[in-house]
């Protein structure tokens, strides 16, 4: 499996496992490493993964916060369960993880959003994903001094 192809599939183990934290609560965080040993053998998938759902779990007031910032008449808590967290995995990216292409976070945000979601998701994570990615690239300009 290709490294990109191991990250796609991380996502999706996040983005199932943040599912059910949405639902349960905070309580099931300490099933996640069960979770994903059950879920993928592959190391590279389950690290990536583990690093998504604990980033996103720690920043959560944060992407929540940008999120509801740019999702115009839309109220986080109300959004579809899924949707929501393809949002903050994507928006976690964008915000917090440099390494990673504002380009792929915003594509994989749709992909995970038209596999898993309906047919107008991608549309409205594309959107969302955007403004996000200016406001990260905003931050990153102010941090440098731009």
């Amino acid at each position: 499996m290709s490294s990109v192809k191991k990250r796609t599939r991380a996502r999706e183990l996040a983005l199932q496992f943040l599912y059910q934290v949405d639902l349960l609560g905070a309580s099931v965080l300490p099933d996640l490493r069960a979770f994903l040993r059950e879920m993928e053998t592959d190391a590279e998938s389950v690290q990536y993964a583990q690093r998504i759902v604990e980033g996103v779990h720690a920043q959560r007031a944060e992407v929540d916060r940008v999120i509801a910032e740019v999702a115009q008449n839309w109220k986080i808590h109300r959004m579809a369960v899924i949707d929501r967290n393809i949002l903050r995995i994507g928006a976690w990216e964008l915000l917090f993880v440099p390494e990673v292409p504002p380009k792929v976070s915003i594509n994989e945000g749709i992909e995970l959003g038209k596999r898993f979601s309906t047919a107008n998701t991608g549309a409205f994570v594309n959107g969302i994903l955007d403004k996000v990615r200016q406001i990260a690239h905003d931050r990153e300009g102010a941090a440098e001094g731009e």
